[in-house]
């Protein structure tokens, strides 16, 4: 069952937040807190808050073909599912992968703040196209044949330095990359046998020439 988030009510938006919402809207915003393996909503539920993470990380999912969980997307800050903004029932699971700190945003509020506000409503494209690009990696890693190109692809686009964080395990970047962590678990011991990678302090290193 998803989380109870309505007692938790003191809030502090973080700057990113601040500056992209109206002022009307942050004073209806709510804080909340999901703990691990909790859900943050249901698939075929009715979308009432748009979850903003602060720290922490949700994954979005479905079943796959064979059972297994598919992650469609994942948020260690900023919104999830910005696609459910205009649809009646979600269309997929959102579940917390560790302990997350989330702003929630009430849809009806933020609906009729984009169609009355133009200033918000270009602010909310440009915030939507930075994921759509973002997205865009994601299904071209996806296509990707090989497991070891899907995550050297990974850490190079969504890593910093070459370094990629992966506090919730190497069982939750498997879902991510769409293979098996067994799978998974062979190509990161090849890299690191090929001396191309080291896992070390929660990180995957893509060590450089």
């Amino acid at each position: 069952m998803p989380y109870d988030l309505d007692h938790m009510k003191s809030i502090v938006l973080p700057p990113t937040l601040k500056a992209l919402l109206p002022p009307e809207i942050q004073g209806e915003c709510e804080a909340g807190l999901i703990k691990k393996q909790d859900r943050v909503f249901l698939a075929g539920a009715m979308p009432v808050w748009m979850f903003y993470v602060i720290s922490g990380e949700v994954t979005l999912e479905r079943s796959g073909m064979h059972g297994e969980s598919v992650v469609l997307q994942r948020t260690r800050q900023g919104f999830i599912s910005e696609a459910s903004l205009k649809v009646a029932r979600y269309h997929c699971d959102a579940v917390a992968i560790s302990d997350t700190h989330v702003i929630k945003v009430p849809v009806k509020a933020l609906t009729k703040s984009l169609d009355q506000d133009p200033a918000f409503a270009s602010r909310w494209i440009h915030m939507l196209n930075s994921e759509v690009r973002r997205l865009r990696l994601h299904l071209e890693r996806l296509n990707m044949k090989s497991i070891r190109d899907r995550l050297i692809h990974l850490i190079e686009t969504e890593g910093k330095d070459g370094q990629f964080p992966i506090p919730s395990g190497l069982k939750t970047l498997a879902g991510e990359l769409g293979v098996t962590h067994e799978a998974l678990y062979r190509a990161i011991a090849t890299l690191q046998s090929e001396g191309l990678l080291k896992k070390e302090d929660g990180r995957l290193i893509l060590k450089r020439d």
